[in-house]
């Protein structure tokens, strides 16, 4: 009697799955459509600087760098970060991908400073745009009397000439 209320409990339960048929990898090699894939732009080469000086911009607490007559290849600027204490904010005036983000590599005058920036809309175009408080030890490249560069990946290398302009910059900001 066991077995005969066993097999009756049983019964439907093979019936069904009597009725379907086990999984299969059929089906999972058809074509599914790709999304067409986005790249960054072409690198750019590094600009030739043997010209390029520091000069005062017409904005206050800023200075742009570039060869004379020819559009900035850099721009810094001292501004209040959270109303709370200053900051430096860097510009690499080269054309950046909407939504893209990288590090910004500062090399001289004994130090090395790694920077976040971000493609940040400037007018019609997008530049890469970075800020850290004006106190942090990644600025100390521009920190000193000696040549310094500027990388961005796929912006190119830009060779900041000697000048006194971004120390000087860099003092004032953290001063205030």
């Amino acid at each position: 009697m066991k077995q005969s209320f066993i097999l009756t409990l049983l019964a439907p339960v093979a019936l069904v799955s009597a009725c379907k048929p086990p999984p299969t990898d059929a089906g999972l090699d058809r074509e599914i459509p790709v999304a067409a894939p986005t790249f960054a732009s072409d690198p750019l080469p590094s600009p030739d600087t043997e010209q390029a000086v520091w000069a005062p911009s017409t904005e206050a607490r800023r200075i742009i760098y570039g060869v004379p007559g020819e559009p900035a290849m850099l721009a810094l600027a001292c501004v209040e970060r959270d109303g709370q204490s200053e900051a430096l904010r860097i510009t690499r005036i080269s054309p950046a991908d909407e939504g893209a983000t990288a590090l910004l590599a500062l090399i001289g005058n004994g130090a090395i400073g790694r920077i976040e920036v971000d493609a940040t809309k400037q007018g019609n175009r997008f530049v890469w745009q970075g800020e850290l408080s004006a106190a942090d030890t990644k600025w100390e490249p521009l920190n000193g009397p000696r040549q310094a560069t500027v990388t961005v990946p796929g912006a190119g290398m830009v060779t900041l000439n000697a000048s006194r302009l971004p120390e000087d910059l860099l003092q004032e900001c953290r001063s205030l």
